[in-house]
């Protein structure tokens, strides 16, 4: 039992060194007030069908095989 709480104490301590050393680490949480962010803006309407419908759709060859 002292083993285990003896590697937990130098990983815990091994840990907060590695946190303090790395700079500026935001370890409050999630924010929910002015400094987040928004969410990106979506695509316009009519470039995702398109889009979408391309990829689907099967690849043609670029130098079809003579008859």
């Amino acid at each position: 039992m002292f083993k285990i709480l003896l590697g937990f104490l130098v990983f815990a301590a091994l840990a907060l060194y590695i946190l303090s050393r790395g700079g500026d680490i935001d370890m409050s949480g999630e924010k929910h007030g002015v400094e987040s962010h928004e969410p990106a803006a979506s695509a316009p309407g009519g470039a995702a069908p398109a889009a979408s419908s391309a990829a689907s759709a099967p690849a043609q060859q670029a130098n079809p095989a003579p008859k």
